[in-house]
């Protein structure tokens, strides 16, 4: 659903644009909501976060006013602030984040700062892992920080870099499209891979409250790798070289000036 609905609003952003009668804007917004509600009935907070994100970088990619953008944003930090009194487990997760209470239930992030710390820079090596062994979601969650003890600090920093360099590379391309439904969608896709990279690595790092969310490619379960393998392909479709895919430089910037 993720991928899209970031192509299919993206292409009423630009429909919209052409000024043909269609209502791209009122649609792209109803889209939004069906799948926010969506996910809310379940309930998966994570999810919705990086949608609104992922949505929220379309929206400003299409060229609106900077104050629909901020209202928009003002609305989704109402919206996630509003979650902690309707969902019980997101205020049981921020609670465990903001408190030092021993009492409270934090064996999941405990373990992953061990297994973090114990691999050093160069890890106790493939398989040697024990951290995995005591926490059920290392495989999935906690990846990173199963693949840290492993394979240590040089392996943790060039993920890291990897999934910035994906992100920073694909949003840079999808800036020089000269088609404005490949730029909006391109630069959501990109967006959503490297917004799910940040959180999982956040959450293992515990820089943010736990969200069950699994790193791209590399967590185990065969959905969360079709799921990322259908949006990168997306992705790469809407931004490999073509005849007219890219505006020259002169002509670009005179399109956005």
């Amino acid at each position: 659903m993720k991928p899209a609905l970031i192509v299919l609003v993206a292409w009423m952003f630009a429909e919209g644009q052409k000024g043909e009668g269609v209502p791209g804007v009122t649609i792209a917004f109803l889209l939004y909501v069906v799948a926010v509600a969506l996910l809310l009935v379940e309930p998966d907070v994570g999810q919705t976060v990086l949608i609104t994100i992922a949505f929220g970088a379309a929206f400003w990619m299409a060229g609106v006013p900077m104050s629909w953008v901020m209202a928009l944003g003002g609305t989704a930090i109402a919206g996630l602030a509003s979650t902690y009194f309707v969902f019980q487990h997101v205020a049981s997760r921020v609670d465990r984040f903001f408190s030092h209470d021993k009492t409270l239930d934090t064996h999941q992030v405990d373990r992953a700062a061990e297994a973090i710390a114990a691999g050093g820079f160069f890890g106790r090596g493939p398989g040697e892992g024990i951290m995995k062994r005591e926490v059920p979601d290392m495989h999935t969650d906690f990846i990173y920080s199963a693949s840290a003890e492993e394979y240590g600090l040089w392996f943790s920093l060039i993920l890291i870099l990897l999934f910035m360099f994906l992100t920073l590379r694909g949003l840079f391309k999808a800036m020089r499209l000269s088609d404005p439904f490949e730029q909006v969608a391109a630069a959501g896709l990109f967006v959503l891979v490297g917004m799910q990279a940040f959180i999982n690595v956040a959450v293992n790092l515990d820089l943010m409250p736990t969200k069950g969310m699994t790193l791209p490619f590399i967590s185990y379960g065969g959905s969360s790798m079709l799921a990322s393998a259908l949006t990168l392909g997306m992705a790469l479709a809407l931004t490999r070289r073509r005849p007219g895919a890219y505006a020259p430089a002169g002509r670009k910037a005179d399109r956005l000036a």
